[in-house]
C-alpha cells in the first residue's frame, strides 16, 4: 500500500516537471527565433548569388523552422490543462516576429550600443520568470467583455475597408514599384489627407486598445482552437499595428525623414533576404497579412454561427478563407522579395 502511494507521489512529481518544461516551451522557441533567423542569414549571405541545393534547402529549413515559433505558442496556449501565466507565455510567443521587429525600430530610435539578441534574451527571460509566478488556477468562467467585443469587432468592420485596399496595393509589387506607387497614390488621396490620416490612426489605436484588452480577459481561461486561434491572431495584430506605426510615423518620417514608399517597406537597396536585419521582416510581414486576414475570417465564422449557420459550414468556410490568407501573404511577400511572374512580368 506504502509502495503505491510513494510511486503515485512520484507520478505527480513527474508529470509536473515535465508540465513546467512544456509551459516554458514558448519562451525557449522565442529566444531562439533570432538566432534561426541569424543562421538563414549566414547561409544566404549578402549576395543574390546562386547557391548550392543543398545550402537552399537548409536556408528554407531554417526560415520555416522560423515560422513555427508562433504556431508553437498557439498549439500550447490551447492545452486545457495550463494555467493563466502559462497560457499567457504562450500567447506573447505568437507576437515573436513582429515584437522582434519593433524592438530592432526602438534600438535603432535610441541608437543604443547593446546587440538586439541580447535585449531580446532579456526581455524573455523576464517574461518566463513572471509567467511561473503568475501560475495559478485556470478560470472556468466565461470573461466579462461586455460591449467591447461588439464595438471591437463593427471597428474591424471599417477597418477591413482599409486593410483590403492596402493588400491589394501591395499584389501589385508582383507586376513592380512603379505599378505599386500608381496605386498607392490613389490610395493615399483618402488615407494620408488631412482629415483620414487622423482618424484612421485614431481608429487604429482603438483596435489595438481593445485587442489587447479582449485577449488578456480571454486568455485567462482555456478555450477550443477557433476560439484560441481568433485571441492569438489578434494579439500578433495588435503588436504589429502598433509597431508599424511607429516604424512609419516616428522612424521613417520624424527620424529618418524619408519617404515610406516601396524601397522603405522592402528595406531598398538590399532587400528583405540578403540583410542582417531586414531578414526579420520577412516573417513580420508575411504573418500580419496572413494574420489580418485570418483574424477577420475567424470574426466572420462567430458571427455566422450566432446568426444560426451550422458550425460545420462556418468552419469550411474559415478553412478555406485561411487557404486565401496564405497565398495572399505568399504572393505579397514574393512581389516583396522581387518575384516578377507571367503576365505581371515588368
Amino acid at each position: 500500500m506504502m509502495d503505491a502511494i510513494v510511486h503515485g507521489q512520484n507520478r505527480s512529481r513527474r508529470l509536473e516537471k515535465r508540465d513546467g518544461y512544456v509551459a516554458l516551451a514558448p519562451a525557449a522557441a522565442a529566444i531562439c527565433y533570432p538566432f534561426l533567423l541569424n543562421a538563414f542569414h549566414a547561409i544566404v549571405g549578402t549576395q543574390a548569388a546562386s547557391l548550392p541545393p543543398v545550402a537552399i534547402a537548409c536556408a528554407v529549413s531554417v526560415l520555416v523552422v522560423a515560422f513555427v515559433v508562433p504556431f508553437l505558442g498557439i498549439a500550447l496556449a490551447c492545452r486545457p490543462t495550463s494555467d493563466p501565466g502559462s497560457r499567457r507565455l504562450a500567447y506573447a510567443s505568437v507576437v515573436s516576429p513582429t515584437l522582434y521587429v519593433f524592438l530592432g525600430v526602438v534600438q535603432a530610435l535610441i541608437k543604443s550600443p547593446i546587440p538586439d539578441e541580447v535585449i531580446w534574451c532579456a526581455i524573455w527571460l523576464a517574461i518566463a520568470k513572471w509567467s511561473q509566478s503568475a501560475r495559478g488556477p485556470a478560470e472556468s468562467a466565461e470573461p466579462v467583455v461586455g460591449g467591447w467585443r461588439v464595438v471591437h469587432g463593427v471597428t474591424a468592420v471599417v477597418l477591413s475597408l482599409y486593410v483590403v485596399f492596402h493588400l491589394a496595393n501591395h499584389l501589385f509589387g508582383l507586376k513592380g514599384p512603379d505599378a505599386h506607387a500608381a496605386v498607392m497614390k490613389i490610395g493615399r488621396v483618402v488615407y494620408r489627407s488631412a482629415v483620414g490620416e487622423p482618424l484612421l490612426v485614431a481608429t487604429m489605436l482603438f483596435q489595438i486598445g481593445t485587442g489587447l484588452l479582449l485577449a488578456w480577459r480571454w486568455s485567462a481561461s482555456a478555450h477550443d482552437f477557433q476560439r484560441t486561434y481568433q485571441v492569438a491572431s489578434g494579439a500578433y495584430l495588435s503588436v504589429f499595428i502598433l509597431g508599424h506605426m511607429n516604424s512609419v510615423f516616428v522612424y521613417a518620417r520624424s527620424f529618418l525623414g524619408i519617404p515610406t514608399d516601396w524601397n522603405f517597406a522592402i528595406g531598398a537597396p538590399t532587400g528583405l533576404i540578403h540583410d542582417a536585419w531586414n531578414i526579420r521582416l520577412l516573417p513580420h510581414y508575411a504573418l500580419g497579412v496572413f494574420f489580418v486576414l485570418s483574424h477577420l475570417a475567424s470574426g466572420l465564422r462567430v458571427v455566422l454561427i450566432a446568426h444560426g449557420v451550422d458550425q460545420r459550414t462556418a468552419g469550411r468556410l474559415w478553412g478555406v478563407c485561411i487557404a486565401i490568407s496564405a497565398v495572399v501573404a505568399s504572393a505579397i511577400i514574393a512581389g516583396m522579395s522581387g518575384i516578377r511572374i507571367g503576365a505581371f512580368a515588368s
